[in-house]
């Protein structure tokens, strides 16, 4: 039984958070529930394994690591589909006067990611922090892996705050492996309109086509053959869209050059944009991130209309 069932505080929002929470978890099927004894984490330590094909000798993290911050204090969580672990997510506290969570790693077992169990877990995370005292949660995200852009951007509501190129160095496992592993920081503002309405169920949609109907400039776009296409550059464009590949994981496979190239071409486009304070509207499902440069549209819309 989960750990948030039944759940009440003297604070409407944590309430709501718990509640979402409740109900994504049982949209999903699954249990979802804080974890510390050993034997739990050594089964979270084998599930990362599984699904980032690590093998034994280079776990994502081991098990005495999540054991001792569980102790500490912070976030081990696991999803349960009646008794196998299909789901886990942890995350360690910042610094006291930041009053917010870093989330390490979060995982599901491929075969059941289409019944919205990242998405359960996250919900818990959130309603587990908030009871905390925590009012913000930021992680890392490939920002060539498409599903993950749309799922913390549309579905979480989460904001792109810092492009960091080759964050964590070489990473040994069967997904990063070849490729450097440049990250998209972001932010999780636990009790901001966005996130209630992303956590009701209510996703910040983008639409990319309307963007490009009224004329912005696409700085990156994909060709017939896949590749990457790097467009006119326009210092004066306050809207700019820059696409990414539709597979990368599968790119790294098949066309390893093909895929650093993306990586690169990202790298410029959208590192660069973020570096000079632009603003990530949003990411349409199609593969578009929508982006602003400062004192543009972002404020007016964050929907996706440009008008």
């Amino acid at each position: 039984m989960t750990d948030l069932l039944h759940h009440r505080t003297d604070s409407p929002p944590i309430d709501a958070a718990y509640a979402a929470a409740e109900a994504a978890e049982k949209a999903a099927g699954v249990d979802i529930r804080s974890l510390d004894s050993i034997g739990e984490l050594e089964a979270v330590q084998r599930l990362y394994e599984r699904i980032w094909r690590t093998g034994e000798n280079s776990p994502p993290v081991a098990a005495d690591l999540l054991r001792a911050m569980a102790k500490a204090g912070s976030y081990v969580s696991g999803a349960f589909d009646g008794d196998e672990l299909v789901g886990s997510c942890f995350g360690f506290f910042s610094p006291p006067a930041r009053e917010a969570l870093h989330s390490h790693i979060a995982g599901v077992l491929p075969h059941i990611r289409q019944r919205n169990v990242g998405f359960a877990l996250k919900l818990h995370q959130r309603a587990w922090a908030m009871a905390r005292g925590v009012h913000e949660i930021c992680w890392t995200y490939d920002p060539l892996v498409r599903r993950n852009a749309y799922f913390n951007i549309a579905k979480l509501g989460a904001e792109p705050a810092e492009y960091l190129p080759d964050f964590y160095g070489p990473i040994d496992d069967d997904i990063n492996r070849s490729d450097d592993s440049d990250r998209i920081l972001v932010r999780w503002r636990l009790e901001s309109p966005g996130v209630d309405a992303a956590c009701a169920g209510r996703p910040a949609l983008t639409d990319a086509q309307a963007a490009l109907a009224a004329g912005v400039t696409v700085a990156l776009s994909v060709s017939a053959t896949g590749a990457p296409v790097t467009g006119p550059a326009d210092a004066h464009a306050g809207t700019v869209l820059v696409a990414v590949p539709e597979d990368i994981e599968a790119l790294r496979q098949g066309d390893p050059a093909c895929a650093a190239r993306w990586r690169t071409a990202v790298r410029e486009a959208l590192g660069g944009l973020l570096a000079e304070g632009a603003r990530v509207r949003g990411f349409d499902r199609a593969g578009w991130y929508v982006v602003d440069r400062p004192d543009h549209s972002y404020h007016r819309d964050r929907r996706g209309s440009l008008g």
